[in-house]
């Protein structure tokens, strides 16, 4: 997967592009060793918007990558060029992964890879892309959905959740988190179409929770309670429970919970310590509790994620 190409063709939304192109771009200074291979692939000279692109190969070029990213598409109204159509259909049959940013989930829809699949894209052209293509199950309340092979996301800013998914997965937590961090986006999001999401960590605001989110997450590794929380922040419980609600969409133990879990992945995925140990670090007590809330959460006990993301690393 570590070749990655943005197929582009005239009217391709730029937002989308530059956010895929960002992400597989440019490695952040953090991260050592290779990064992505990124190729441009077009029928030649493109325009969208204001801006002119000239890709690095033709449509062709889609079949030689691991990961073949569909950048929005402007006119939804409108079918997809039949060459792009042809193209991305003919890179998922060679092996790639194909992923839509936004509106592009139209051009896959067209190629046929979503049929039988549930899958999403911006809000306001759900029904439309339902209404066109009844073989898919359109979910309007996610930020993205994985179907393995197959990948789509929400309109605008879930084209960067759906990024940064997928460096996620190829590289694990921790690299995701330095590329979050490079881009001053949070790694993860949150909220009532979001549920793919496992660990909220708001965007860094101006909100009254803004200076006790990197204090907790600077103290995992103690038993921290709401009224610790609280008392930090200079409120009453009841007051932090309402200000965690607005800004993270849960409560504070919920939070603290799912800050516990991203961090167990990240231990587990980069170190060599014991369930025991992690389970300290994290604050989580005993491997039980953390074997107990980890499946719960992740879908697998610590052990088999450590063996499944080091297998998956040392074969990429």
């Amino acid at each position: 997967m570590d070749s990655v190409a943005l197929a582009v063709t005239d009217g391709m939304l730029q937002f989308e592009l530059s956010v895929a192109h960002e992400v597989f771009g440019s490695a952040p200074a953090a991260v050592p060793g290779p990064w992505y291979e990124l190729s441009v692939c077009g029928p030649g000279a493109v325009r969208f918007g204001r801006f002119a692109l000239e890709p690095d190969h033709g449509l062709d070029g889609l079949a030689d990558a691991g990961t073949v990213i569909v950048p929005g598409w402007a006119d939804v109204d409108a079918d997809p060029p039949s060459d792009l159509v042809d193209a991305v259909r003919a890179a998922h049959e060679a092996g790639a992964r194909v992923v839509s940013l936004c509106t592009g989930a139209f051009v896959l829809a067209a190629a046929g890879l979503l049929d039988g699949w549930r899958a999403t894209t911006h809000w306001a052209h759900t029904a439309e892309l339902a209404a066109r293509y009844p073989r898919v199950t359109v979910d309007p309340d996610v930020l993205y959905v994985d179907n393995g092979s197959v990948l789509t996301s929400a309109g605008k800013a879930a084209a960067m959740d759906l990024c940064l998914h997928l460096v996620r997965l190829d590289r694990g937590s921790s690299v995701a988190n330095a590329v979050a961090r490079r881009l001053v986006v949070p790694p993860h999001r949150d909220g009532g179409q979001a549920q793919f999401v496992t660990t909220p960590v708001p965007a860094p605001d101006n909100h009254p929770l803004a200076e006790l989110f990197p204090w907790a997450l600077s103290r995992l590794d103690q038993p921290l309670t709401v009224e610790d929380l609280a008392r930090q922040a200079r409120m009453s419980s009841r007051h932090l429970g309402r200000h965690f609600r607005s800004v993270t969409g849960t409560t504070p133990l919920q939070w603290l919970l799912a800050q516990r879990i991203r961090y167990a992945q990240e231990l587990l995925e980069t170190t060599g310590d014991s369930v025991d140990r992690i389970a300290e670090a994290t604050g989580m007590g005993t491997a039980t509790t953390l074997r107990r809330h980890f499946s719960r959460t992740v879908g697998v006990p610590p052990d088999t994620y450590r063996r499944t993301f080091r297998a998956r690393t040392h074969g990429a």
